[in-house]
């Protein structure tokens, strides 16, 4: 048999590699943020025998079983770690607890000289179980899933520290932003390190591709955007490729809007993630041809499923049908969701060869 050249050789046979590296797939990869949860029955099983929440993300075993849970059931195309985006801020020293019907609650921080509380030396002793939760999945994937690492960006993760809990107008951390955005920089470096060293020791372990969520991206006006949500995210992937050039960046700026026009070049995201506000024939025009896009089925319509959910797909199949896209919700899974709408899902998706 003769030998492939050199660059065919090397071109990725994964669905989900394939399409971030722009080659041409009969239908889209697809996999769900929050993808493992509380609408699995399975998940809820585990989650009562890990006891806590935190608990459950530090148990390699059960945090690796629940990551896999949703390939077994629905045959994604990639499965995503089970963690959280607040690890981290917990790794560095900040207390962290997650109560019923309130969600996480962190001890505050405040002002830049609260800064001190923080310990970046110390994050991977805390983390190792993460990581050893990234091995145990990797060697259980089958063949053809891609393993997604992720971690929060800085400006989402600083949220949630400043403010102690989640927020519905962010105002602790603005008020930080316009006040006094240089204390705010010395938090956002102390994120920006932690988060390069957190994903790089998950590439370690064996994820393939790696996702920054920036929930909290859009509650920024324009120059405060550039400052704390791209320049960071800049920052960490170019740590990132310097490290592991050939690893994939999927960045997710949630309400970015039209700012979502020259992201990936400003941050070098090999991909973007897109919420379910974005245009479809907008995100065409002015997004597929300069990066893979990544979305963005509203997880609403998921809960609803039938009719309405299947025209949506349609539609966002057809939008992109051709180009470089990863079919996935425009934000996560919500817990009410119908195990059997998911199937449906997979269904429509798989489909497309035929049904578009």
């Amino acid at each position: 048999m003769a030998r492939l050249p050199p660059a065919q050789a090397e071109q990725p046979t994964k669905p989900l590699l394939r399409t971030l590296a722009g080659l041409p797939s009969e239908r889209p990869p697809m996999w769900l943020m929050r993808q493992a949860g509380r609408y699995l029955p399975e998940y809820r099983a585990t989650r009562a025998q890990a006891g806590s929440f935190l608990d459950l993300c530090y148990n390699p075993a059960l945090a690796a079983e629940v990551t896999l849970q949703p390939i077994r059931r629905f045959g994604f195309d990639a499965a995503i770690l089970f963690a959280d985006i607040l690890l981290v801020p917990q790794a560095l020293g900040q207390g962290l607890a997650f109560k019923e019907n309130e969600g996480p609650v962190l001890d505050a921080i405040r002002t830049a000289g609260e800064l001190v509380r923080l310990d970046p030396k110390g994050i991977h002793k805390r983390l190792d179980p993460v990581y050893e939760a990234v091995s145990r999945i990797k060697g259980e994937l089958p063949p053809d899933c891609t393993l997604i690492g992720f971690a929060g960006a800085p400006w989402t993760v600083a949220t949630y520290m400043i403010e102690g809990r989640g927020s519905s107008d962010h105002a602790a951390a603005k008020t930080w932003a316009f006040g006094n955005p240089f204390g705010l920089d010395s938090l956002m470096n102390i994120l920006v390190e932690a988060t390069v060293d957190y994903l790089d020791r998950q590439i370690v372990a064996g994820a393939e591709v790696v996702q920054l969520f920036d929930t909290w991206a859009g509650v920024l006006p324009e120059a405060e955007f550039r400052r704390y949500c791209i320049d960071p995210v800049r920052r960490i992937i170019t740590a990132l490729k310097q490290k592991h050039p050939k690893v994939p960046v999927i960045a997710f700026p949630r309400g970015a809007g039209a700012l979502y026009d020259g992201y990936a070049a400003a941050t070098g995201a090999d991909a973007i993630g897109l919420d379910y506000t974005v245009p479809l024939n907008w995100a065409r025009d002015h997004l597929w041809n300069r990066t893979p896009v990544q979305g963005n089925l509203d997880p609403r319509l998921l809960v609803v499923g039938g009719q309405a959910m299947a025209e949506a797909v349609q539609r966002l199949l057809r939008t992109f049908s051709g180009r470089n896209h990863i079919f996935n919700l425009g934000h996560g899974i919500v817990p009410e969701t119908p195990v059997r709408h998911v199937e449906e899902l997979v269904r429509l998706v798989k489909g497309t060869e035929t049904a578009v």
